[in-house]
Formats: structure tokens, C-alpha cells, sequence
């Protein structure tokens, strides 16, 4: 109540009293106490009215939120694992294409030193048969 009456001393405010109570008289101040103190009353409840409508209203609000980060979660979610199933097939073909490949290649350097070792060895042949000829023209 002070900070209220900073600017008024004591005596101002037995006048400004004096004059309030000349005006409405004895009789009237406590019916206007009453009705201020109603008129307080209306006042907060409205107030406490606007404030549990905006509280519903964002509820609302929140609640269609949550709703729509939900869908987009699931739809997300979906998505990945569609994603990874692919990615897991395609994975699949690749390794088993290269278990094919790598078979195949195996089975040229197989074949194809097959060839080089026969070549190798009727070369080797070749050769020593031309040694026994000469070593037997040398000989003879």
C-alpha cells in the first residue's frame, strides 16, 4: 500500500478520504466496496475464461501437431525400411554376381594355365629332344 501513496503525505490522504466520504456518504461506501469487489470478481474470472480457452486452443493445436510429427515419423520410418530392404536385395545380387564372376575368372586362370603348363611342357620337350639330337650328332 505505500508504494501506491508514494506522492500523497498522511494528511492528503485523511483529505482525499474526507472527500470520498462526503460524496457517497457512510451509508454508500460499503455498497461500493461490494460492487468493486464484484466487478474484481467478474474481472478474474474472465480473465481466468480467456486464459483456459487460449489453453485449449493450443492444446488443440499441440495436439494436431504431435499428430502430424507422428505421421511423419511412421512415414519416415517406412520409408528407411523400404529403403534398407532394397538396399539389402541390390546387395545381395551384387555379391552373388560377384561369386559368379569370380568363379568364371578363377576358371580362365585355371584353364588358361592349364594351357601355359601343356605349352611349357612340350616346349621343354621339344627342346630336350633337340639336345639328344645334337648330343647324339656330337656323338656319332
Amino acid at each position: 500500500m505505500q508504494h501506491i501513496f508514494v506522492f500523497l503525505s498522511g494528511g492528503e490522504l485523511v483529505v482525499v478520504f474526507l472527500v470520498f466520504l462526503l460524496l457517497f456518504g457512510s451509508s454508500k461506501i460499503p455498497e461500493l466496496a461490494k460492487g468493486l469487489g464484484k466487478g474484481l470478481r467478474e474481472f478474474k474470472k474472465a480473465t481466468d475464461d480467456i486464459k483456459k480457452e487460449i489453453n485449449n486452443s493450443t492444446g488443440d493445436i499441440t495436439r494436431d501437431i504431435n499428430d502430424s510429427i507422428g505421421g511423419l515419423q511412421k512415414n519416415i520410418t517406412d520409408i528407411t525400411s523400404d529403403i534398407s530392404k532394397d538396399l539389402n536385395e541390390n546387395a545381395g545380387y551384387v555379391s552373388q554376381s560377384l561369386n559368379e564372376t569370380s568363379t568364371t575368372v578363377n576358371q580362365n586362370i585355371a584353364e588358361t594355365a592349364s594351357e601355359a603348363t601343356k605349352d611349357l611342357n612340350k616346349g621343354a620337350e621339344d627342346i630336350q629332344d633337340q639336345i639328344n639330337e645334337i648330343t647324339d650328332n656330337i656323338s656319332s
